[in-house]
């Protein structure tokens, strides 16, 4: 079968462009329709209520133009509002959470460490996780506040978000982890920096490659695969102009992002 709806992809920013690179390598005949609720970001400092009322306008969008999936590309997203999405939308959702299990597994030092959003690090969901794969591991969990915000005005090497990561590195080192899981999909974009900062001896996870592993095998199932997709759509709730520059700066090509205003 040749189903050529597309799969929606969303974000609080730009950080859910990681995934969506990985999607498309892995899928590269598929045909995707990316949001980035830009108006409403972090969603990192949002409550839960007002997570599930921004997710479900996206996710309602996703259905008006006919999509076959939808991933949120966002940890805090799924953290905090992806059993509430599922119970309100009929087509599959697939959720972003933080690498514990597969960190906790490769971990030799018995210590991780986690790097998220404030709301991330403090959600239930996280918790979750950590008693389930790491209870018996040392895990620092860190609250980045600001670090999202970086990736979205695309300044990656600049002087504060080298003082950032200093500042959120530091515990980790010092805990004595051998692995830091990139628990926001805005970091995979700082990878390099990251790797400066932490240093040679410790390794970094995120979950991209599982999402995209586990959105083609859901697809395949389903029986829904596209054999000859091509096209990318990109929206965004903030400014168009400063989405487009930002994400050719990221994606490394050019991207034009129109503007949509989600009710």
């Amino acid at each position: 079968m040749n189903e050529t709806r597309p799969i929606g992809v969303f974000d609080s920013g730009v950080g859910g462009l990681s995934i969506l690179r990985e999607l498309k390598k892995i899928m590269p005949h598929e045909n995707y329709i990316f949001v980035a609720d830009q108006l409403n970001v972090p969603y990192g400092e949002k409550t839960q209520k007002e997570l599930e009322n921004l997710t479900l306008k996206i996710c309602k969008f996703f259905v008006s133009k006919n999509s076959k999936l939808i991933v949120a590309a966002c940890n805090t997203a799924t953290c905090h509002a992806l059993p509430y999405l599922r119970s309100k939308i009929k087509i599959p959702i697939i959720g972003t959470v933080p690498a514990v299990k597969p960190a906790a597994e490769k971990s030799k030092t018995g210590a991780i460490g986690i790097i998220s959003t404030p709301a991330t690090s403090q959600s239930q969901y996280l918790k979750n996780l950590i008693q389930i794969y790491a209870k018996n591991l040392k895990v620092a969990n860190i609250g980045c506040m600001g670090l999202e915000n970086a990736v979205e005005k695309g300044v990656l090497n600049s002087p504060e978000v080298k003082k950032m990561l200093n500042k959120f590195i530091k515990p980790i080192k010092n805990s004595g982890a051998d692995i830091i899981v990139l628990g926001c999909t805005h970091y995979p974009f700082l990878k390099t920096q990251i790797k400066k900062t932490a240093g040679t001896k410790i390794k970094l996870i995120d979950s991209g490659k599982a999402i995209a592993k586990h959105t083609k095998n859901t697809l395949q199932k389903l029986n829904i695969l596209s054999k000859s997709g091509k096209n990318t759509d990109f929206y965004t709730t903030g400014n168009p102009e400063l989405f487009s520059k930002t994400a050719s700066v990221l994606l490394k090509k050019n991207i034009v992002g129109k503007q949509i205003i989600l009710k």
